[in-house]
């Protein structure tokens, strides 16, 4: 948490009973992909050391799934996980968790406002609210729409073409200053007017809200096929399996810190290198890249492009990691192996994986950190420098399937720094 620009809190939804998806236990409890869909929207917010804690809103009947749904967490989320029970309607239940929060000894700066049934929602994604809310105190993800919009009468007369330049389809998490969203909430009780968002609370209040790009992949679930999207389009069978490697190595010089999957770690030695000189997540970066096989860093990242003199290394992660899921992968695990006989990793294992955890968006379960020296044999055993090798597990859309597509970036679009 970065506590310089005050402490985000998170609130989701999992009130609802979602009758459209099926027939069966509510949507937010059903299994996606070997976990419940809660449990997967948990962890997006979970992984992130900026969220302080998260409150879960649930039906006071689905105690039980929800107990069941957060059995699969961490012990180390426990403290930051609370639930209170929700209302008889969506706004109702987000202004009981808003009313939880309030009641806190420290209420937080900033909410973010999550629908529970939108399981896809990146690390990305998540920090561009934070960003968004901090800079303009009220702020939704949307995209742009493809679709001709029409409005139609009661008889289905078409009554409008609606400027489709203008228009945005908005998802969740939204996000805002919590004690201007608490407000409005609670000066909206009773109004007869239908408020489908919580941005729309926020406009009847008189709150400016801003858009920021949303993910094509944070689609919400609401039919049964839906279960699917978007990275599960293909049907498991026709998922395949993927393996990268990647392998990185760099020079010590005289310095004061090291980065190391993300860390900075104190050192009377330094790396000589073009960006920060992280090996660790250089080597994964390779890694995420051979699984697609779409090149090296230094295809997407090159040396001898001044942008990116002295970058820091989790933006290459992250854009490894968006081509990978723009093709629909999915990151079952990230293994590591340090070489090097100084700095000692052990100390900062724990702070490595969690990192790396959240840059990728995935549970620290998925990502594996060894350290090993080579016998004083080489230059690392000379302590001439360090060196990281990684390998990267995937499935991807096999050919022909609905999420085979290229998914490739346009050159030079590349994704903001992790703070």
């Amino acid at each position: 948490m970065d506590a310089d620009q005050g402490a985000v809190d998170a609130i989701i939804v999992a009130a609802g009973r979602g009758e459209r998806a099926g027939a069966g236990a509510p949507k937010q409890y059903r299994d996606l992909d070997g976990e419940p869909v809660l449990l997967r929207s948990l962890r997006s917010f979970l992984a992130l050391p900026a969220i302080r804690r998260v409150v879960v809103v649930v039906r006071a009947e689905d105690r039980g799934l929800f107990d069941a749904a957060v059995a699969g967490l961490g012990a180390e989320y426990s403290g930051r996980l609370m639930s209170v029970d929700g209302g008889a309607s969506r706004q109702a239940s987000v202004r009981h968790g808003l009313e939880a929060l309030a009641s806190m000894t420290a209420p937080p700066d900033h909410v973010l406002i999550h629908d529970a049934a939108r399981p896809w929602a990146s690390a990305s994604l998540i920090r561009r609210a934070i960003t968004a809310a901090r800079t303009h105190g009220s702020a939704v993800p949307g995209l742009a729409v493809s679709d001709t919009i029409k409005a139609v009468d009661a008889c289905g007369q078409v009554t409008a073409t609606l400027p489709r330049p203008a228009l945005r389809a908005i998802q969740t998490p939204q996000a805002f200053r919590f004690a201007a969203i608490l407000d409005a909430h609670r000066r909206a009780l009773g109004e007869p007017a239908e408020f489908t968002d919580d941005a729309a609370i926020a406009e009847w209040a008189g709150l400016p809200v801003h858009v920021f790009e949303g993910e094509a992949a944070n689609s919400k679930i609401t039919h049964p096929h839906d279960f699917r999207a978007p990275v599960m389009q293909a049907p498991a069978a026709s998922l395949i399996s993927r393996t990268g490697i990647g392998y990185d190595v760099h020079a010590f010089t005289p310095g004061d810190h090291i980065w190391l999957g993300g860390v900075r770690i104190p050192s009377d030695l330094a790396v000589t290198a073009h960006s920060d000189g992280d090996v660790v997540l250089h080597a994964l970066t390779d890694a995420l890249l051979g699984t697609i096989g779409d090149g090296d860093i230094g295809t997407h990242f090159p040396p001898s492009d001044p942008q990116w003199a002295g970058a820091a290394s989790d933006r290459f992660l992250a854009h490894a990691v968006r081509l990978v899921r723009a093709r629909g992968g999915v990151i079952d695990h990230l293994d590591v192996v340090i070489v090097c006989e100084y700095p000692k990793i052990g100390p900062h294992r724990a702070a490595i994986r969690a990192r790396i955890a959240e840059i990728v968006g995935v549970g620290e379960t998925a990502v594996s950190i060894k350290a090993t020296t080579s016998e004083r044999l080489g230059f690392t055993g000379r302590r001439e420098g360090i060196a990281a090798q990684a390998v990267a597990s995937v499935r991807l859309p096999g050919p022909g399937s609905s999420g085979d597509t290229d998914g490739r970036i346009a050159s030079g679009e590349h994704p903001e720094p992790a703070k």
